[in-house]
Parts: structure tokens; C-alpha cells; sequence
């Protein structure tokens, strides 16, 4: 790919995802939580000249609590791409998921050096596509499987409509690059949402989440959760982790944001499982909130292409940098000196019941 043509998709990706955000109404309500959802309960006097962020992720050490979703096609943004979020991820000691709709492949990203990567499977409908795929990932050096479970079809994405988007003649969807699924047609509507009609298997069910346990020694984190009943069939069905995702507020209107949802998951989850959350963290104040709120970590992934987009594997880098110093920071002025420090008695949301506090005379 010419450089100017990687600098033009780049200014492309920058200008249309700012240009999104601005425009959709629903976007502060859906996918990030709306100001004033959560306050902060500082507790004072408290020895905070060192922090500990380190944490384990299905017995993985890492850095922070702070780790890298999978979103695709990043070379859309960037001509390095997933070569330079897995770089920048491995520097800041933390784990990147990386997509199945990646612009490199598992085997790529795997030669970027040294890290620790999750998988993020699409389940097709030519299962011996998903079996070759999740073998791929575990020869790889993959740790473990995100299986994303809220797309049987693609929701009304009407930018892409009214974009007709497709991927560049000069991009493919790498995984697929030898099965001939790597390319989208240009449609008259989104190529996107072809494509995943033509090859994601509707059928998808509980059942498929126990078969890949057939397949894979992985362990395997359900994507896509939101509600207490499915966190709980979940983990009756042998997941080992659950991130609660609305898949960046773009599959159906009115969910609730991933805040919102946190707390009921992981009461159903009741210490079985980790849970994590995905979407709407902007600031490290918002990885406080979600501790708070009992997850074990957060994934980012708008601010990763953002960043990508604005200074390749140096931007990601800085915003993974810039995360950690904020999350720091809120420990420190709420009094936490390691993660098992971030309690609820440090939060009150505006879904509390009000509190009684009887003033002394």
C-alpha cells in the first residue's frame, strides 16, 4: 500500500469517527454512561505513596486493569494497524484482543514479538472455517477465545448504509484471506452487513459455547452479555469469563450502557467467574468506576483507533499511558492502594437507593 494512501484512510477514519460522535444522539446514553451516573466517596488521610495496579486475567500478569478490545479492520485507520496496537500493548504490559476481522492475521501479529493476546471469534457458518480459525489462534501463542455472542445479524448501522461501506480494494480481512472470505462486495447498501449475512451462523446458541469447548483448550470469555440470566446460563454453559458489551452501542438502540448493566452481571456472577466491561471508558476515572462497580478489568476500544488513527503505535502507546496515569491518580485521591481496595462504599450512582445519614448533634 502507498503511504499516501495510508495517510488519506487515516485522515478518513479520523474525520468519520469524530464526525459519528457528534451526530448520534444516542451515543452518550447507550454506549458510554451519561455525566453524573456515578460519584465518587473519597476516603481520606490514607498512606498512598505507592500504588499497586497489577492485576491477573485468567492467571495472566499484567499492568493494569486496563486492556485492549478487539475492533477491526485497523489498518483503516492506520497502515501499521494491529502491528501497532500489539506492539504498543506489549510495551505498556497488558493484553490486546484482536479481531477476527482483522486487516492482519493471527499469525501476523503473532511475529509483531512477545505479549499476551486474546482471540475475538465470529462463529460462521461453515463451522470447519471456525475450527481451523480457533486452531490457528492456539498455534499462535493465543491465550484465550472472546467469543462475541450479540451479532446473529448486524444491527442498522445507517452511516454504512448511507456510506456503502466496504473495505478498500487494497485491505482484506486477513484471517480469511486463503478461504476467500476475505473481501467484502460493494453493495448497494453496507458491504459490511452483506458479508455478515452471507457467512455468521443466526443459529448461534448456548449449545455452540460448549461445543467450542470440543474444539479448544482456551478458555473462552462470552462477549456480549447484559443481563443477570444469560451471565448465569454463561457460566453454566463453562465460560470462563464474561465481558458485558453492547458492542459499542451499535447493534440495538436502548440497551443500557455497560455501566449500567455491570453491576446486575456481576451479582449473577457471584465471584464464579470474572467479569469484565467493554465499551464507554474514556477516562481512567471510569476504570475506577467500573472496579467499583466489581468488575476485574476494562476493555478500550474506540480510544484505541482514535489514537491509531492520530499517531500509529506511538498513539496507542500515549492513550494506554495516559489511562493508567488518571487511573492512578483517582486511587490515590479515593484513598485505594491496590485494586482489592476499590470498593462500592467508594461510589454512589444515581440508581442507589438514597442514603439515610442521621447528622450528629
Amino acid at each position: 500500500m502507498r503511504r499516501s494512501q495510508g495517510r488519506n484512510c487515516q485522515r478518513w477514519c479520523l474525520t468519520t469517527m469524530c464526525r459519528a460522535q457528534k451526530t448520534s444522539g444516542l451515543f452518550g446514553k447507550t454506549e458510554m454512561h451519561f455525566p453524573g451516573s456515578c460519584e465518587f466517596r473519597p476516603r481520606i488521610l490514607i498512606d498512598v505513596s505507592k500504588i499497586d495496579m497489577a492485576t491477573t486475567v485468567l492467571g495472566f500478569n499484567i499492568s493494569m486493569p486496563i486492556m485492549i478490545a478487539p475492533t477491526a479492520m485497523q489498518k483503516m485507520a492506520h497502515p501499521e494497524g494491529e502491528y501497532a496496537t500489539a506492539r504498543a500493548a506489549s510495551a505498556a504490559g497488558t493484553i490486546m484482543t484482536l479481531s477476527s476481522w482483522a486487516t492482519s492475521s493471527v499469525e501476523e501479529v503473532a511475529s509483531t514479538g512477545p505479549g499476551i493476546r486474546f482471540f475475538q471469534l465470529y462463529v460462521y457458518k461453515d463451522r470447519n472455517i471456525v475450527t481451523q480459525l480457533v486452531r490457528r489462534a492456539e498455534r499462535a501463542g493465543f491465550k484465550a477465545i472472546a467469543l462475541t455472542v450479540d451479532t446473529p445479524r448486524l444491527g442498522r448501522r445507517e452511516a454504512d448504509i448511507k456510506n456503502r461501506f466496504t473495505l478498500p480494494p487494497f485491505l482484506t480481512l486477513k484471517n480469511f484471506e486463503g478461504l476467500d472470505l476475505g473481501k467484502m462486495d460493494k453493495t448497494n447498501d453496507s458491504g459490511l452487513a452483506s458479508y455478515v449475512a452471507g457467512q455468521i451462523d443466526r443459529s448461534l446458541s448456548w449449545k455452540d459455547v460448549k461445543w467450542l469447548q470440543t474444539i479448544t483448550k482456551l478458555p473462552i470469555l462470552v462477549k456480549g452479555v447484559l443481563t443477570a440470566e444469560d451471565a448465569r446460563i454463561a457460566i453454566e454453559c463453562g465460560a470462563a469469563g464474561i465481558i458485558v458489551s453492547n458492542h459499542g452501542a451499535r447493534q440495538l438502540d436502548y440497551v443500557p450502557a455497560t455501566i449500567m448493566a455491570l453491576e446486575e452481571v456481576v451479582r449473577a456472577a457471584q465471584g464464579r467467574v470474572p467479569v469484565f466491561l467493554d465499551g464507554g471508558v474514556r477516562r481512567g476515572t471510569d476504570v475506577f468506576k467500573a472496579l467499583a462497580l466489581g468488575a476485574s478489568g476494562i476493555f478500550i476500544g474506540r480510544p484505541v483507533l482514535f489514537s491509531l488513527a492520530a499517531e500509529g503505535e506511538a498513539g496507542v502507546r500515549k492513550v494506554l499511558q495516559m489511562l493508567r496515569d488518571e487511573f492512578e491518580l483517582t486511587m490515590a485521591l479515593s484513598g485505594c492502594r491496590s485494586l482489592k481496595e476499590i470498593t462500592r462504599d467508594h461510589i454512589v450512582t444515581n440508581w442507589d437507593a438514597p442514603r439515610n445519614i442521621t447528622p450528629r448533634l
